[in-house]
C-alpha cells in the first residue's frame, strides 16, 4: 500500500516538476522571446533601478536646495548622510500612509477603469457566461481547452486557435 503512495506522489513530483520545467523554458524559436525581454527589461529598469536612481536623485536635489536656500539646516544636516537617513524616515512612513489611504480609496476607481478597458477579460468572461447558458459547441470548448493548454505549457503564440465562441465578434 504504501509503495502505492509513493509512486503517486513520486509520479505527482515528477509531473509537476516537468510542468514546471516547460513553463520556464526559454524557445529561441518563438518570435516572442525577444519581446518578453524587452518587457523584462523596461520592467527592471522602470520598477526597480530607475526608481532606486531616481530617489537618491531626490534626496540629493533636497538636500541642495535646503542646505542653500535655509543657512539654519546647514548647521544641523552638515552631511548628506545625516539629512538622508532622517529624510527617509520621515519620507518612507508618509509615502506609506499615501499609499495606504491609495489602496483604499483610489484602488477601486483604477480598478473598475481598468476592467471596462480590458478586452481579453472580457472575451474570457463572455466565454464562461456562454457555457454557463450552453451557448458554446463542443468544438468551442476544445478550442478553448487547446489554447488553454498551450498557455500553461509555456506557449505564448496562440493565434489561429480559431473562433471561441459564437458571440465573438458581437
Amino acid at each position: 500500500m504504501k509503495n502505492k503512495e509513493y509512486r503517486a506522489i513520486e509520479r505527482n513530483v515528477f509531473v509537476k516538476e516537468t510542468h514546471l520545467v516547460l513553463i520556464m523554458r526559454v524557445s529561441l524559436n518563438n518570435t516572442d522571446w525577444f519581446r518578453r525581454r524587452w518587457l523584462d527589461f523596461r520592467n527592471g529598469h522602470t520598477i526597480y533601478l530607475v526608481f532606486a536612481m531616481t530617489f537618491a536623485n531626490f534626496i540629493t536635489i533636497q538636500y541642495k536646495l535646503l542646505i542653500d536656500k535655509i543657512p539654519y539646516f546647514s548647521g544641523i544636516f552638515d552631511s548628506i548622510l545625516i539629512f538622508a537617513l532622517l529624510f527617509i524616515l520621515i519620507y518612507v512612513p508618509l509615502s506609506i500612509f499615501l499609499g495606504y489611504w491609495h489602496r483604499k480609496t483610489q484602488w477601486k476607481v483604477e480598478q473598475d477603469a481598468l476592467f471596462r478597458e480590458n478586452k481579453v477579460g472580457a472575451i474570457m468572461w463572455m466565454y464562461v457566461i456562454d457555457l454557463i447558458e450552453g451557448n458554446v459547441s463542443e468544438e468551442d470548448k476544445k478550442i478553448m481547452k487547446e489554447a488553454l493548454m498551450r498557455i500553461t505549457k509555456g506557449e505564448t503564440r496562440l493565434y489561429g486557435a480559431g473562433k471561441i465562441s459564437d458571440t465573438e465578434g458581437k
